[in-house]
Order: C-alpha cells, then structure tokens, then sequence
C-alpha cells in the first residue's frame, strides 16, 4: 500500500491543531513529526509504508527528545525555604503578645502567603512594623523592626 505524502501533512496539521485544543505540549512533536515525513515522502514518491512509519516514530522521538534535553529552558529554583525568608519585614494586622497570636502581612509572598499568623515575645501593637525572625511549622515569630 502506497501513502501520499499529502495523507502524512494532513494528518501532522491535524496534530498541531489537536495541540492547540488540548494543550498538553506533547502531540505537537507527533504532528512535527508527521510533517517531517510529508517532506521526505514528496522527495522520495517511492519510500513504502513501514518505512514512512519509522521516520514519523523516529522523527517525533528526536523532536521530543530535543524539546525537553536541548532547546528547552531550564526553569530557574524558585523554591524558597523558611531560612531564605528570615528578616523579611511586615506589618501587623492584629496585635501580639507572648499569650496571644496575632496576625502579620508581608508586601509579597512569604511560602506562599501573604498574611500569616504570628507570635511574640513581647507586647506588640497592630500597625506596627515587625521582621521575621522564625517560621514554626504554620506560625511565625516576629521582633519589632
């Protein structure tokens, strides 16, 4: 059984297209890879099916492995630890005392929150401004600024 190349294209937009519904960023090597063999099919009329499958699998396993090995990105390290964010300062929203938590926010995200609940070794007044001097567990602890 012979296969045109044009079968091949077709089904290649087809994949980019499925892409686009479905954006999981994996169909899209398949429907490149389609594409690819498309070209070769058009220069070499004669190539036989099994063979035009192996270049669509071989051709869609080099993209994918280019994408994710090669051109790719890297993501820089944006995770934080609780040591990273020691002396950030914030301001109370709730008054604290050593017997009574109160309630801190930060201008910009703090492991992921912008408000936290605090506490105290001394008696601090809300609206003022206090640093972070420890993260226990869900609770931070707070010195005057």
């Amino acid at each position: 059984m012979e296969m045109q190349w044009w079968i091949w294209l077709v089904f290649g937009v087809a994949l980019v297209l499925l892409e686009l519904v479905m954006p999981t960023f994996f169909i899209l090597w398949f429907g490149i890879g389609a594409v690819l063999v498309a070209l070769v099919a058009l220069a070499a009329p004669s190539l036989p099916l099994d063979m035009q499958v192996l270049l669509w699998v071989l051709f869609s396993s080099v993209t994918t492995f280019l994408w994710f090995k090669v051109f790719r990105r890297k993501q820089p390290d944006t995770r934080w630890t609780a040591d990273s964010v020691i002396g950030e300062v914030g301001l109370l929203t709730a008054s604290v005392s050593p017997f009574q938590k109160g309630r801190v926010r930060f201008q910009k995200p703090i492991l992921g929150n912008e408000e936290w609940v605090c506490v105290a070794d001394s008696d601090i007044a809300a609206g003022a401004r206090v640093r972070l001097s420890a993260i226990e567990g869900n609770i931070a602890r707070v010195v005057p600024a």
